[in-house]
């Protein structure tokens, strides 16, 4: 028998992302738009993104330990990661997230 049976084959992480973010200043609006574009770009369909407002969800926040924003947490595959900013250095939240250029990606 040749190859790795189907039900031996590792499928690809799921990243379980929440992005916190303060109403829709301009830092937010942008971290929102960086995230989106990595998430279709990388992560097309291995991704779970939800968007906090702490302003709507202040007690979420709270309980997150979240002391600053915007800040992307990574949930899942562990380790947890969490990065704060705009995200507009794709290449850091790439190493950040765990995520490697190109896996999962077709150019």
């Amino acid at each position: 028998m040749t190859g790795i049976p189907k039900s031996r084959k590792r499928k690809a992480p799921i990243y379980v992302l929440r992005l916190y973010v303060a109403d829709l200043s301009p830092r937010s609006v942008s971290a929102i738009s960086n995230v989106k574009r990595l998430c279709r770009e990388e992560l097309r369909g291995r991704h779970d993104l939800k968007v906090i407002d702490v302003y709507q969800q202040p007690a979420l926040a709270v309980s997150e330990q979240i002391i600053a924003t915007p800040t992307l947490v990574k949930r899942s595959p562990e380790p947890v990661r969490i990065l704060i900013g705009d995200l507009l250095d794709r290449d850091r939240v790439l190493l950040g997230l765990d995520v490697r250029g190109g896996q999962g990606h077709s150019a």
